[in-house]
């Protein structure tokens, strides 16, 4: 049985045929997956598709860096609210994490100050519910660790998904908190630096995910990614692990249902 971590299932990219997409992934061995939140905007669509595919969908509530903006306090109440609606106590349907969140210096930097209050406040927020946070760094890495330094962080809880940092950065990771990386399509790609990263990380530390409909693994890659290609992700790790596919998926499938209590 597999999990994958991440997904954007809700995508419109998988309008015309969501149903078979999910038979798919489930006929894959994939029994549920995670669909991080962006913003209020994809907020309604999100949420109407996991709630069709209600004991598949965990959902997690989060301001993605790339939607902060101008109204990046609103998109914040609006994160706030939603987490007081479903994660308070005697509450059903809980959020299983506060993501996605981060910084992210390569689709614009004009807002880069805004994306690291957004970020700290959004890690505190996840403390405050007891909830893991996934966490999107791209060509920001010293940006995240400011923010991180700053809280004085020793017991986050999270996973950085779509990982591509050095073996070094995962260990300094590791000082504050218990930090998952997220391994997708990205480590089936020809030259892929983690995966020189993934022979050393143990497999304790390791998420399976997709980062649907993006990041299509080989042999898929240039077509839509869905969740059923996570066993396609799995095969590859236990080729760089030197271990079975099985050992792979049962522990990876631990990690994630112990780091979001699924």
């Amino acid at each position: 049985m597999f999990i994958d971590t991440h997904s954007h299932l809700y995508d419109e990219a998988f309008d015309a045929d969501l149903d078979e997409a999910f038979a798919r992934m489930v006929a894959a061995g994939v029994a549920n997956c995670i669909f991080p939140g962006i913003d209020m905007a994809s907020f309604d669509r999100q949420s109407r598709v996991a709630a069709q595919y209600g004991g598949i969908v965990h959902e997690a509530i989060g301001l993605h860096p790339t939607s902060v903006g101008a109204n990046w306090r609103d998109e914040l109440d609006f994160v706030k609210e939603r987490l007081l609606q479903r994660n308070s106590p005697g509450a059903t349907n809980p959020y299983v994490a506060v993501g996605e969140i981060g910084v992210d210096g390569y689709w614009s930097k004009e807002f880069l100050r805004e994306q690291k209050m957004a970020f700290a406040e959004q890690i505190l927020l996840a403390r405050e519910y007891g909830l893991p946070v996934i966490v999107h760094v791209r060509d920001a890495i010293d940006q995240v660790f400011e923010v991180l330094d700053e809280l004085c962080l020793k017991d986050l809880k999270g996973v950085f998904h779509a990982y591509s940092g050095s073996y070094e950065t995962y260990c300094r990771l590791r000082t504050y908190g218990d930090i998952k990386i997220g391994i997708g399509g990205v480590v089936t790609y020809k030259n892929a630096g983690v995966a020189k990263v993934i022979e050393r990380v143990p497999l304790e530390d390791i998420l399976l995910e997709t980062d649907s409909p993006w990041l299509t693994p080989v042999p898929y890659r240039g077509k839509r990614n869905e969740s059923a290609y996570i066993p396609v992700i799995a095969q590859k790790v236990a080729q760089i692990k030197g271990c079975s596919v099985e050992e792979v998926a049962g522990v990876t499938t631990a990690n994630a249902k112990e780091l979001f209590g699924i």
